[in-house]
């Protein structure tokens, strides 16, 4: 069975996104992840939050799949990676709910609304509240 992953507004130690990442790395290597998150593995969003996280998202993907909490995962790329603080994560936080209001990401999500039939849905105004829509959280 395919499925979309988890929502990005699952929280790992206060850090949104990081849950989602792993859940669409653990759901492709068991060959469940649905088709259309396959092609952007490791770049987009999954891209910027490793690089967030100073971590070859390669060596992420190797580290998930040796098996762990969300939590321990996460504490692995403060190690490997850098450490992120509070302020730091506030602000990840705060950056990843707004990509796609008004900036460099807003072309692909009127692009991806419209490919979903969601283009009339003028509340989506940023990837991660398109995420809840076209994976059917919210309706």
């Amino acid at each position: 069975m395919q499925a979309a992953p988890l929502s990005a507004y699952q929280e790992t130690l206060g850090m949104i996104y990081f849950a989602r990442m792993l859940d669409k790395i653990r759901l492709h290597a068991a060959g469940h992840l649905r088709e259309d998150f396959r092609d952007n593995l490791g770049s987009g969003l999954d891209g910027r939050c490793a690089n967030f996280l100073r971590v070859d998202y390669a060596d992420l993907v190797d580290r998930t799949l040796q098996g762990g909490s969300d939590e321990e995962i996460l504490r692995w790329c403060f190690e490997a990676g850098r450490e992120a603080n509070e302020g730091d994560i506030f602000v990840w936080n705060e950056f990843l709910k707004k990509v796609g209001w008004h900036d460099g990401v807003s072309e692909i999500l009127v692009r991806r609304k419209q490919e979903s039939g969601l283009a009339h849905r003028d509340e989506i105004m940023t990837m991660v509240e398109y995420f809840e829509f076209d994976e059917g959280r919210k309706s």
